[in-house]
């Protein structure tokens, strides 16, 4: 494995910073910055995704044929790393690296013609409609009805902890449409419009005050069946596939930035325990072990080689991590995480806040991050698998 940039990706590199200095305006490095999770307020992801969709930058994995870059792996990498370093608003995950892979693997011509350049341009915003009350990581266990009238589906039921439905106007949902045999084959895959009569969303507000997540009922909501994406009764197998793309993208770039960030809290204190020193360097050597996993993977990739199952893994040591950063920056700036400052989390909010700026993501992170270990399944279920395809268990 070569970790040296050759030539033609230093030269990349060099575009992508350019582009970055010259289009990353101080109010989106701002509200990059600021975000809590990995979802960024709208009002900047797609203004963000607006500049990115001129240079046609928005999908660097799709296919050249529906709006990709054509990047190799390493380009992509390269891509990522800095806009993390440059604090580049994230876009809408639930789009571009999930539901959209998603429509140019399963979808019919009809449905990539319509939807793929909409998500492109911003001009669709998805949520996903996968977790239930009692279906969460044993996500096979949803019972949201769907039963077949005519030329429509009718739903009944609810979703929850659905990110960012209060925003969106469209939603990819997993549903039941059979109720014999194994749980997994009578799932099905919709792709919904949020306007549709029957659909309501109703605010779950987090520890933080903060709202990202929500429920969504269905009243008797009727859809037509060509929102089917694949087959009738073989969601699961679109609901795998788009799984890969939530547990096994992203880099360690940005872990790397929140590490540094740490490195500069210290700078406010004449004087940090020297446990906590130690904690700072033991993170900092768990994260280049992950980020060399990430170059293994990256390496296989490029040679068109599978990386096996390292999509688990780094969900695992990605979410764990992040939670130690967290937990020793809540140490580091002690009482000064203990003001509620919702307000100083917004990029257009030009008060003065109480303690260093620097310090108003701690507590919401902290808190928001916690649920990192379990969503997109669980840390337990990752190692489940693992025990099964690495040990044969």
């Amino acid at each position: 494995m070569n970790l040296d940039l050759s030539d033609d990706d230093r030269a990349f590199r060099d575009e992508v910073r350019a582009f970055l200095a010259a289009n990353l305006s101080a109010p989106l490095r701002k509200a990059g910055k600021l975000a809590t999770s990995v979802f960024c307020d709208p009002v900047y992801s797609l203004a963000w995704q607006k500049i990115l969709h001129q240079k046609n930058w928005v999908a660097p994995s799709w296919p050249t044929e529906f709006g990709g870059t054509g990047w190799n792996e390493v380009e992509r990498y390269i891509f990522e790393s800095e806009c993390a370093r440059a604090n580049a608003p994230l876009l809408a995950p639930m789009s571009i690296n999930m539901v959209g892979p998603c429509i140019i693997k399963f979808g019919t011509e009809d449905q990539k013609s319509f939807f793929l350049p909409r998500i492109l341009s911003g001009e669709d915003y998805w949520c996903q409609g996968y977790s239930e009350p009692e279906a969460g990581s044993d996500l096979a266990s949803l019972n949201m009805k769907c039963v077949p009238d005519g030329d429509d589906y009718i739903l009944n039921g609810s979703k929850i902890w659905t990110t960012h439905a209060q925003f969106a106007n469209r939603m990819f949902c997993l549903v039941r449409t059979r109720t014999d045999g194994k749980p997994q084959t009578g799932i099905s895959f919709l792709l919904l419009e949020m306007d549709t009569p029957g659909i309501t969303v109703e605010p779950i507000l987090s520890a933080s005050g903060e709202h990202e997540v929500n429920q969504v009922f269905f009243e008797n909501v009727r859809v037509p069946k060509s929102s089917l994406l694949g087959k009738e009764n073989d969601g699961w197998t679109v609901a795998k596939y788009l799984l890969e793309f939530e547990r096994g993208s992203g880099s360690s770039v940005g872990l790397e930035v929140k590490l540094d960030y740490l490195k500069q809290l210290t700078g406010y204190f004449s004087k940090i325990d020297a446990s906590l020193k130690k904690r700072i360097f033991a993170a900092e050597t768990e994260l280049e072990a992950i980020k060399f996993t990430e170059l293994r993977v990256l390496s296989s990739l490029s040679v068109g080689s599978s990386p096996g199952p390292a999509a688990p893994l780094l969900k695992i040591q990605r979410t764990e991590i992040t939670q130690k950063l967290d937990e020793l920056a809540m140490d580091i700036a002690g009482q000064l995480t203990a003001p509620k400052q919702s307000e100083a989390l917004s990029p257009s909010w030009n008060d003065t806040p109480i303690g260093p700026a620097e310090m108003v993501v701690i507590f919401p992170s902290y808190l928001n991050n916690r649920a990192a270990s379990i969503y997109g399944g669980s840390n337990e279920i990752q190692r489940n698998i693992l025990a099964k395809v690495v040990l044969g268990l």
